[in-house]
């Protein structure tokens, strides 16, 4: 398999930035077979609705992750969405463009399900689960998301490749998230 499966897997598993603080997300991946494992964990200081439309933003989230030149959703029935994203991955010296087209279930406020349609992955599939909070606790957000790549050659790097990744990304929609809720405390906060 290519490095652009792999660069495409990392941008259909929901979710690219800069480095979280040790205590804002933990990350892990396994090789399981002839597929790779990621877990995450992500803890946010923000309003729990705040994280779930940074989440689901995909008709803006170029804006988002640094790695999209485009995202839309293509297509909608009720809490089941087509999404399309094209973009470039970079691992390294490496860059490759992708394209991808996913079919997401919302469950909302709880539960985001996504797989692969279409592009270079055998098989993606991931959730995304936010867990309640409350008396001034983070949100916390647990992804879940499993890989099977095309070529031995992807499997070779693909540890390295989807922690970094993966981590990349929800650093990305975290520092979105934090931002919005700034705005959101800011503006409540002007008002009589």
């Amino acid at each position: 398999m290519s490095i652009r499966i792999v660069l495409f897997f990392i941008l259909t598993s929901v979710i690219g930035g800069g480095a979280f603080a040790e205590q804002d997300v933990a990350i892990a991946v396994r090789e399981v077979g002839d597929s790779f494992v990621v877990e995450a964990t992500i803890k946010a200081q923000v309003n729990r609705q705040t994280a779930w439309e940074v989440l689901v933003d995909y008709d803006h989230m170029t804006t988002i992750l640094s790695n999209l030149t485009a995202s839309r959703v293509a297509r909608r029935n009720g809490n089941t969405l087509i999404v399309r994203q094209e973009g470039v991955a970079r691992f390294g010296l490496f860059s490759y463009p992708f394209q991808v087209e996913r079919e997401i279930r919302l469950e909302p406020m709880q539960r985001i399900l996504t797989k692969n349609l279409s592009g270079s992955l055998k098989r993606m599939e991931s959730e995304v689960r936010l867990k309640p909070s409350g008396n001034g606790q983070p949100v916390v957000i647990e992804y879940r998301a499993e890989f099977v790549f095309g070529s031995i050659l992807a499997g070779l790097f693909a540890v390295s490749f989807l922690n970094h990744e993966v981590e990349e990304q929800f650093q990305s929609m975290l520092a979105e998230m934090k931002r919005r809720d700034a705005q959101l405390v800011s503006g409540a906060a002007t008002q009589p």
